[in-house]
């Protein structure tokens, strides 16, 4: 398993196009990869899940990956958390 705390700076946050960004990126991975947030862990491949965060600009976040390519996934992911997409 590799895990990775950050801070969510994408200017909008982790909401609509942002997450459809983040979830589609996730996706691209065979891994199982977890965002946490507080106490709530969310599968990173489920739209729903993600946006149901509510995660702004400066929310810290934990993401973890377990399986084939769980580093690349989460460094991909932390990438995207710190810019805007669109």
């Amino acid at each position: 398993m590799f895990s990775k705390e950050t801070i969510v700076r994408c200017e909008s946050g982790l909401h609509n196009r942002q997450a459809t960004f983040f979830v589609q990126k996730a996706n691209e991975f065979s891994c199982n990869i977890w965002l946490e947030s507080g106490n709530r862990r969310m599968n990173a491949k489920s739209l729903l899940g993600i946006m149901s965060f509510g995660l702004v600009t400066g929310a810290e976040v934990t993401l973890s990956a377990e399986g084939e390519g769980a580093e690349a996934a989460v460094n991909a992911l932390d990438e995207l958390l710190q810019r805007d997409v669109y």
